[in-house]
């Protein structure tokens, strides 16, 4: 795993601080996603920025309570082939410290007859929307010890919300026995069936 050379916190929040102007003067209606997937800078840095399990985003120990600005800097969120996860601009990128997943999934809705016709649309903290399906998979971990599932829906490129509570019974509550294991219960969205667990569980 390549190693990450850190850099001057002021020079990194320089920059920063002027993709998140060129981002705060879009006044679209709907939200524009910068193109971080072309974005490969080689600078690179650790200044403490860090998503916690709850959702809330840090920086060296310091909540960040503006909301406008976590949204914004969700956007230029990016994970790279070493699994990290970095803010990125144009020109460099910081490592984000994040506990499980940098989003958190707030909202379930059902589009659609029930069956393989129907969609899950999940909707995140932060104002993403993402519909279950091939480009956008749902998944369940079992944890090791105590069993709990957890589970978490792809929002963009390998980045995923990992689901609340509520929002999972609400899940458990549309699920049905699959087409080839009774055993195992899962829903259905766009043409997908996903697995959330055996019947037993």
């Amino acid at each position: 795993m390549a190693e990450c050379e850190v850099k001057s916190s002021e020079k990194t929040l320089d920059g920063l601080n002027e993709v998140l102007k060129m981002l705060s003067a879009d006044r679209g209606e709907a939200r524009k996603l910068p193109p971080v997937h072309l974005w490969n800078p080689t600078d690179c840095g650790d200044i403490g920025m860090e998503i916690r399990a709850d959702g809330s985003w840090w920086h060296e120990g310091v909540r960040i309570g503006r909301e406008k600005m976590v949204r914004l800097f969700s956007t230029i969120l990016k994970r790279e082939a070493d699994g990290r996860i970095y803010l990125v601009t144009p020109y460099e990128k910081v490592i984000v410290h994040v506990e499980d997943a940098p989003f958190l999934a707030v909202r379930v809705d059902v589009a659609g007859e029930p069956g393989p016709g129907q969609s899950l649309v999940f909707l995140t903290n932060l104002g993403d929307v993402a519909i279950a399906g091939p480009e956008q998979p749902l998944r369940v971990e079992t944890h090791e010890i105590t069993l709990a599932p957890a589970p978490y829906i792809e929002v963009r490129g390998g980045l995923e919300a990992k689901l609340t509570r509520p929002v999972f019974y609400e899940l458990a509550g549309l699920a049905v026995p699959a087409p080839n294991d009774v055993s195992r219960l899962g829903v259905w969205s766009g043409g997908v069936f996903f697995d959330i667990g055996s019947v037993s569980a």
